[in-house]
């Protein structure tokens, strides 16, 4: 996933860029208000998600996010010191997808990230006429909830095809192992690491392609689409 980190101090950028890596995604820095609309153009620019800090040099992050999302419907998560209510909701108010208060955890910021991008896909699901998710030889019918792969069914259980349609949404990004419990098993018990593994290791048995889904050591899965 494309990511639009919008953060004058260099440092803190640097910082946050380097772990927002070694989680998938490609960053892009901006550092002022103006930075950011230019690289919003045209329509977002395949940004998936914009991380916005509020203490901008040139111009109020406020006043960014309202100029942001009347260009484009890109989620926004607001960053700042500022923690009172007020501040939220005016934030909100003017379009932000989600609002994080530093110090923040490294690994909430992930799980909102992951979240406002999910919405994200789920209501241009919703909203469109697509139907299916295509990989290569492999098809999912998401109506239907059925995997052919070269034109073959492929026999899933439930909770394959839940994990197989969740990381075939984003290829190529890195979905955390707390993250697809969630998603998928709907619960956040640890114990449900190993029912993820084997449900993976099932996976990449029944598809007959063992490097489709790649494990990213300490952190989670990606899909890696296949060439058509």
């Amino acid at each position: 996933m494309r990511l639009l980190l919008v953060e004058d101090d260099n440092h803190v950028a640097a910082a946050l860029s380097a772990v927002l890596a070694r989680h998938g995604f490609d960053v892009t820095h901006a550092r002022s208000g103006e930075e950011a609309l230019q690289a919003l153009v045209p329509e977002g620019n395949g940004f998936g998600v914009v991380l916005l800090d509020l203490g901008l040099p040139d111009q109020d992050g406020y006043e960014v996010c309202g100029k942001i999302r009347k260009r484009t419907s890109t989620p926004v998560i607001m960053v700042t010191a500022r923690s009172d209510v007020r501040s939220r909701i005016h934030g909100l108010n003017l379009g932000a997808d989600d609002y994080v208060v530093k110090p923040y955890d490294t690994g909430e910021l992930l799980a909102r990230i992951h979240a406002v991008s999910r919405r994200t896909v789920h209501e241009e699901a919703a909203g469109g006429t697509e139907t299916e998710l295509r990989l290569g030889p492999v098809r999912i019918e998401l109506p239907t909830r059925q995997v052919s792969v070269n034109g073959a069914v492929v026999q899933l259980t439930r909770k394959e095809f839940d994990l197989l349609a969740l990381l075939a949404q984003r290829p190529g990004v890195v979905f955390r192992r707390e993250q697809i419990i969630s998603e998928v098993w709907r619960t956040s018990w640890e114990g449900t690491g190993r029912t993820l593994e084997v449900h993976v290791a099932s996976l990449r048995a029944k598809l007959r392609m063992p490097a489709l889904i790649e494990t990213v050591r300490g952190v989670g899965y990606r899909l890696v689409a296949p060439a058509s």
